[in-house]
């Protein structure tokens, strides 16, 4: 196991230009874009409309009795969910989407009626969302345990006074390999690319996202990962086509779910908590390495908020609040294996014991590696490379 990192406090205030502002999602923005027309599929979105103005609001009163979760798939911990009912009653129901642009279609398409108390969209997307009445403001008066959050994870660029959202958590990317294979010791994603050409041809993953395939080439080349050069955008759509897709066997943005405990591939691109999960649950979890992807790679960062026309928005504040006291956000760190942004969170998880911690804090040298993506003139042709990439791999 890696050194673990010292604790993150990245800005003394909100003046400074924060790294961790530099936040984008990772989970398939690009692909789904294209699909409903590319940068103006946030922009088209009416508002929902409907009937809200008679929905509930949150005042502080009685809770209701029920919660209805609309995130990622398995993104808290049971724990938490079961301690939250225990003591204040809700019974907290889970539905689970796989992108933002998923997330944000269902929720313009039910007006406000969707039924859903609580969502978790990646910070890129607030904005747009706020324009559009998709989410509506939190009563901070609600949520006191907001006092426990380290201020470096709040006023993020897309919602400077936490009007609508609060970090739940955020990650970067990297890479996994299997040592009992790659006997090599594989450091950056040269290394990655490499190995996937030689020994794990056949037998390599990669997230299955546009932004992140293509980032493959840019990163590993020091180019601009937003770049919109055509000669960038063709030399990276003939490496990932013509010469690494013929060597990629899966597209899989989760691996620690079973290619890693199963060890069906030997090299996987992943996100660190997912990769965190799948060493920890492998029945040899020495075999496995983690790789924190350089010298370049992503950062992303997933926030609680709340969808216009909420049936239960007094369990929605509840919960939220509930998520923040420090008992919890231990639970949610060693359940899901991604930074929450609560103050202390990392000398905490090192007090409990908790493993794998170099897989979920980073040093502050680490994070300035990490990158956001944008949609720009170059979307579509990513979108294409990514294809391309899929349909020349079999996948």
């Amino acid at each position: 196991m890696a050194e673990k990192s010292t604790p993150i406090r990245i800005l003394a205030s909100t003046e400074q230009v924060p790294i961790l502002q530099r936040a984008i999602d990772r989970r398939r923005f690009l692909s789904f874009a294209a699909a409903m027309g590319g940068t103006a599929f946030l922009a088209a979105c009416s508002s929902p409309g409907g009937s809200t103005s008679s929905a509930p609001v949150a005042t502080g009163g009685e809770l209701e009795g029920s919660l209805n979760i609309y995130t990622w798939g398995d993104y808290d911990s049971p724990d938490v969910v079961a301690s939250f009912t225990s003591d204040f009653g809700p019974k907290v129901t889970f539905d689970s989407y796989g992108s933002n642009e998923e997330l944000i279609s269902k929720l313009v398409a039910a007006k406000g009626t969707s039924g859903y108390d609580i969502i978790v969209p990646t910070g890129a997307f607030i904005p747009q969302m706020i324009e559009n009445g998709i989410i509506q403001p939190l009563n901070k008066d609600l949520l006191p345990n907001i006092e426990h959050m380290d201020p470096a994870f709040l006023g993020r660029s897309w919602d400077p006074e936490n009007e609508y959202s609060i970090c739940k958590a955020w990650g970067t990317t990297g890479f996994v390999y299997d040592k009992t294979v790659i006997t090599r010791e594989l450091k950056d994603w040269n290394d990655f690319l490499d190995a996937a050409q030689n020994e794990a041809s056949g037998r390599t993953s990669v997230l299955d996202d546009p932004a992140e395939v293509t980032g493959l080439y840019y990163w590993a080349n020091g180019i601009d990962w937003n770049t919109t050069d055509e000669a960038d955008l063709a030399a990276c759509e003939d490496f990932i086509v013509n010469t690494l897709a013929p060597h990629i066997s899966a597209f899989d943005s989760y691996p620690g779910g079973q290619a890693i405990p199963q060890a069906t591939q030997v090299l996987m691109q992943a996100w660190n908590g997912d990769a965190r999960i799948g060493i920890m649950e492998s029945p040899d979890p020495d075999r496995w390495q983690w790789v924190l992807g350089s010298p370049a790679t992503e950062l992303w960062m997933d926030n609680w908020a709340i969808p216009v026309g909420a049936p239960h928005p007094e369990a929605a504040h509840a919960f939220i609040d509930w998520t923040m006291v420090p008992e919890n956000q231990l639970l949610q760190v060693d359940y899901i294996g991604y930074h929450t942004g609560a103050a202390g969170i990392e000398e905490a998880a090192n007090e409990a014991g908790l493993e794998m911690l170099d897989l979920v804090f980073f040093s502050e040298e680490q994070i300035a590696t990490m990158n956001d993506g944008e949609v720009n003139e170059a979307q579509q042709v990513n979108v294409d490379i990514w294809n391309k990439a899929k349909a020349a791999a079999g996948a």
